[in-house]
């Protein structure tokens, strides 16, 4: 069977004789299609995040299992959830073939080992709780095709995201993403659009999952992990946009606060302590808007 991954773009053949501004032209064309592409399958993406969010909520973890690139861009979607989302760096993981090591360094023929897949997982000691997301762009790799079928074994929820009609990975979970992006500029660099849309679906698979866990109040960041300046003032910057408080006054709350971004905000817009801010937030399941609507109604019937 003739996988899309592998073949020939009949609209890239004469790219070894374009310029540069004609080349970068063409990749842009092209990848104005990756955008399509991940719009037509909006609804497997969908049950992939109810399968991610019931895993959040009974206590699982999201795990992100691939080889090469797949595999490297599932490990930098699980890097980024803890100071994006302040969660602990085992809500959202990362696996791939080969390793840590493999990330920064290929180790082709680590792919290969179907055996792998399943070890990597006992090893993480999944459970029925957690949702695994195998990613392959051709939808083959026999480390993902391990994995997914240990997962089934085990209750785990199992989503697959490739890039090919038919994938073979698909016959092994509850959700099958396939999301068919056409053959590449250069033939089988699936590094190229194939990884642009695993890429665009694994941000919407971790943040439709984050939003709807309560790390956000409107479209502002409200759980980030304050470990730097920077993250600090963007702290800060959230507190007055939300609160209406001065610089000097958030910074203060945001001490008080343990620099925890969700209770400072809480604090200021219903007038409590720490504490008690806590309390609303964790009557609220750690939805700000709704530990304030409560924090209201308490002040109200004072």
């Amino acid at each position: 069977m003739q996988l899309t991954t592998e073949s020939r773009n009949t609209r890239t053949v004469h790219i070894d004789t374009a310029d540069t501004k004609e080349i970068l032209q063409i990749m842009n064309d092209e990848d104005m299609k990756v955008a399509h592409a991940v719009k037509e399958v909006l609804p497997q993406v969908e049950r992939a995040v109810q399968f991610v969010l019931h895993s959040f909520k009974n206590g699982g973890r999201l795990i992100y299992m691939g080889a090469g690139t797949s595999g490297r861009l599932g490990v930098l979607d699980a890097v980024e959830c803890p100071p994006t989302f302040s969660t602990s760096p085992d809500m959202v993981q990362g696996l791939m073939a080969g390793g840590e090591k493999a990330f920064i360094k290929a180790a082709e023929g680590a792919e290969d080992n179907e055996e792998a897949g399943q070890m990597d997982l006992i090893n993480c000691r999944l459970t029925s709780n957690d949702t695994v997301v195998g990613l392959a762009a051709s939808g083959r790799t026999p480390y993902v095709k391990g994995a997914l079928k240990y997962a089934q074994k085990v209750g785990a929820k199992t989503v697959s995201i490739s890039c090919n009609k038919e994938a073979p990975i698909s016959q092994f979970a509850d959700q099958s993403i396939e999301v068919i992006v056409g053959p590449e500029i250069l033939t089988g660099s699936t590094r190229l659009k194939a990884a642009t849309a695993q890429k665009m679906i694994l941000n919407m698979i971790s943040t439709a999952s984050m939003l709807q866990m309560g790390k956000a109040y409107e479209n502002l960041m409200v759980d980030v992990h304050v470990s730097n300046f920077k993250l600090k003032q963007r702290a800060v910057h959230t507190i007055t946009r939300i609160t209406n408080v001065s610089k000097k006054e958030a910074e203060g709350t945001l001490d008080l606060a343990n620099n925890e971004v969700k209770p400072a905000i809480v604090m200021l817009k219903c007038g409590v302590t720490f504490g008690e801010a806590k309390e609303l937030l964790k009557k609220a399941e750690g939805y700000v808007r709704k530990a304030i609507q409560f924090g209201s109604r308490k002040g109200d019937a004072k």
